[in-house]
């Protein structure tokens, strides 16, 4: 297979039994409920939503690609302890140097637990960012201030995606699904819930902006650090359930994995069977 995402051009597709996935499926490669390699599974555009079970798996495998709640903590965290110690006593350098500190502790507690550090060193490079722009200025305010450009440029990227037809959280979620970018044309209903959640995501970030930027400028720095903190988890528990809804009501991802191991089993076999032949 020379791509994650080639369409076939076999027709009637749909009354194929080659062409149904499940135990029907790659019987003519010899590798019993694995598609044939030489006619790729391509998903109708009718086809129907995914059982319960995958629902669910959906649900897990979003939740996870996200960070669970332990990425949540992580990303609220830093931000509470900084908007916290400044209010009390109104303290930049004490509130920077605190934050950044949890922040460096939950990186060392992943490190020891052998977690994936993609979450961890996300939050670290982030309230870096914000302290070194504080002390540059300042402005307790600016510590928010990366992150808020960051959620800026994210929800334009979401938008300009979908609008382009590559969705965002479609290559975003992809792999974790192990189909890579198979949705992008043989599987059009997915890449129709792709978009869908991409404009979700970029729509409910761009609100939580128009939310946030008037108030760096207007409200003072206790109150627009707690509205801050406030709006981390809501919008993105809003956005990741949206995403949910539409992802199971598409047809299940084509597990492009399985067709290349498929592939390469049914190489081996023809080779062995040509070895063979002309032994005989």
């Amino acid at each position: 297979m020379t791509s994650f995402d080639k369409p076939t051009t076999a027709p009637h597709q749909d009354d194929d039994p080659a062409h149904r996935g499940g135990a029907e499926a790659g019987t003519e490669s010899g590798v019993p409920g694995a598609p044939d390699p030489a006619r790729p599974y391509v998903v109708p555009q009718n086809a129907p939503p995914q059982d319960p079970a995958a629902k669910a798996a959906t649900e897990a495998a979003l939740f996870e690609a996200f960070g669970g709640v332990r990425g949540m903590v992580e990303t609220v965290l830093p931000g509470l302890l900084f908007v916290t110690i400044f209010t009390i006593n109104k303290d930049l350098h004490i509130s920077a140097i605190a934050a950044l500190g949890v922040s460096l502790l939950m990186v060392v507690a992943r490190l020891l637990r052998k977690d994936s550090m993609k979450h961890a060193f996300s939050g670290v490079f982030g309230v870096a960012f914000g302290v070194v722009f504080a002390m540059m200025t300042g402005n307790a305010k600016d510590f928010m201030l990366p992150g808020m450009l960051y959620t800026l440029g994210l929800s334009l990227a979401y938008l300009v995606t979908a609008v382009a037809g590559v969705p965002l959280i479609g290559l975003i979620l992809g792999p974790v699904f192990k189909e890579n970018l198979s949705w992008r044309t043989r599987n059009p209903g997915r890449k129709k819930a792709y978009t869908k959640a991409s404009y979700a995501w970029g729509l409910i970030l761009l609100t939580k902006c128009a939310i946030l930027f008037p108030l760096y400028w207007w409200a003072d720095t206790t109150k627009f650090g707690w509205v801050v903190v406030a709006l981390k988890i809501p919008p993105f528990l809003l956005a990741v359930w949206l995403t949910w809804v539409f992802l199971a009501k598409a047809p299940a991802p084509i597990d492009v994995f399985a067709e290349m191991e498929a592939e390469e089993k049914a190489e081996k076999e023809r080779k062995a069977a040509a070895t063979q032949h002309r032994e005989l």
